[in-house]
């Protein structure tokens, strides 16, 4: 996490984050449920320091069943049955790389750790109630590490569906390899996702700059 101390020891100063947290252990307090687990909300941070990020792929909500979120977008636990959205990004992974095997887990971890970014617009969530802590914060916060990301190194952003191309709207497109595409949703990845080429232009674009590519 110290690598990316610049931005969290800003955020924390300020009053919003403050009582983000605030309310945040409180709800803990509650009757239901708060996913992910205490320790796992900033995950995605710890996973991926920021001088290694190589790839942004911005998600929404956690998920908001029981063993479901671990503090990455898109990812679930080994031995939790992989979301349908997660089940279409691996289907566009075969898509770009018929040789790519479709895991039976969908532990996204082996991504962060070479420098995927897997990064929810809200860390927390209530069981059963999505977008329950969407509005407490969250996007403060998540404008915050977007607009951090757009001042460091050049990097690919992965924007799927509206809600993530509006958060990344000041990314620098000249700076940044910015891909759009609709949502892995089910209701929409008919509509493009499944043939977006966005995983090989994505290590296209990274072998081109003089980095590893990504062993999606």
């Amino acid at each position: 996490m110290e690598s990316w101390a610049p931005l969290f020891d800003v955020q924390r100063q300020q009053a919003y984050f403050r009582e983000l947290r605030a309310r945040v252990l409180a709800d803990r307090a509650g009757d239901k449920p708060v996913y992910p687990a205490k320790e796992d909300v900033f995950r995605a941070f710890q996973l991926t320091p920021a001088n290694r990020v190589k790839v942004v792929i911005l998600g929404q909500d956690p998920y908001h069943q029981p063993g479901q979120a671990h503090g990455l977008a898109f990812s679930v636990p080994r031995g939790v049955t992989p979301p349908p959205s997660l089940k279409n990004i691996y289907k566009a992974i075969q898509h770009d790389d018929p040789n790519f095997q479709i895991p039976t887990h969908g532990d996204l971890s082996h991504w962060a750790e070479q420098g995927v970014l897997l990064l929810n617009t809200a860390l927390t969530v209530r069981e059963g109630e999505p977008a329950s802590h969407a509005r407490w914060g969250w996007q403060t916060f998540t404008q915050a590490t977007v607009e951090h990301l757009n001042q460091m190194h050049p990097m690919v952003f992965m924007l799927w569906g509206k809600h993530a191309q509006t958060v990344a709207a000041p990314v620098d497109r000249e700076r940044h390899y910015v891909l759009e595409s609709v949502h892995p949703s089910p209701l929409s990845a008919h509509r493009g996702f499944l043939t977006c080429g966005h995983f090989r232009l994505a290590n296209e674009w990274l072998v081109r700059q003089g980095h590893q590519p990504i062993r999606w």
